[in-house]
């Protein structure tokens, strides 16, 4: 017996006398498979970040808002509670036996400044004075500082003032010397730019402040040079 539902020309010929009933047309099965998604969806909300909650948002049913929200409220308080965990707001003195502990096991997500310095050096004191401001404006980052000699021994003065930046134990950034600081005129915002661009601070300025000083200083140098028709008049008058 033929089927009445096959692609034949006879049956699409039949169909036209109205001999053959319509073709059945399969079912759309859109809404079968969009169940089948937000079951799949509820089923891992559990495991879900506030982002992945937030974005999915629509495809849960009414029966699983409560419970999303309890996972939502959940996830906030984990959130809150990290956060507070790893608020500093201080630099911290260590010496080297704290160095693995605080440096290479400081925790995941963890930027860690650490200021190498000696006593009666300036430039090491007023570093870590710009460390001390910006470990409160930065309180996520980790600062910290250590007398050169106990951090590592044999540490030679040339190298002071020095800066590691670290993340998750790992070295990042390294500011090694006088030179690389640019000396006692080193501002504190120039000092949280240097540290933002190695990541170690989201820094709220929009461009290298050392580079308005030189841009200023360019400006006024300029200004300062006699231009060539001053100095064609210059040259008529011997």
């Amino acid at each position: 017996m033929q089927d009445p539902n096959e692609d034949t020309e006879w049956n699409d010929i039949l169909r036209k006398k109205g001999i053959l009933p319509p073709k059945e047309e399969p079912k759309d099965d859109e809404e079968e498979q969009l169940a089948l998604q937000q079951q799949s969806v509820v089923k891992t909300y559990e495991d879900m970040t506030l982002e992945e909650l937030d974005e999915n948002e629509d495809e849960f049913g009414e029966e699983d808002e409560a419970a999303i929200e309890m996972y939502r409220k959940q996830r906030i308080a984990e959130w809150k509670a990290t956060q507070m965990k790893n608020v500093f707001g201080e630099v911290v003195e260590i010496s080297g036996q704290d160095y693995i502990k605080e440096v290479n096991k400081a925790g995941d997500g963890i930027w860690v400044v650490l200021s190498l310095y000696k006593q009666g050096i300036p430039l090491c004191a007023l570093i870590n004075q710009h460390l001390s401001i910006l470990a409160k404006k930065f309180p996520q980052t980790k600062f910290l500082k250590s007398i050169s000699t106990t951090c590592i021994p044999n540490y030679p003065d040339r190298n002071l003032p020095t800066i590691f930046v670290y993340f998750e134990g790992e070295m990042k950034a390294q500011f090694i010397g006088p030179l690389v600081f640019g000396g006692m005129n080193l501002k504190v915002d120039e000092l949280e730019w240097r540290l933002s661009e190695s990541g170690a601070v989201k820094t709220d300025l929009e461009e290298n402040p050392k580079k308005q000083i030189e841009d200023k200083l360019m400006s006024s140098i300029r200004c300062s040079l006699p231009t060539g028709k001053d100095s064609d008049s210059e040259d008529e008058d011997y």
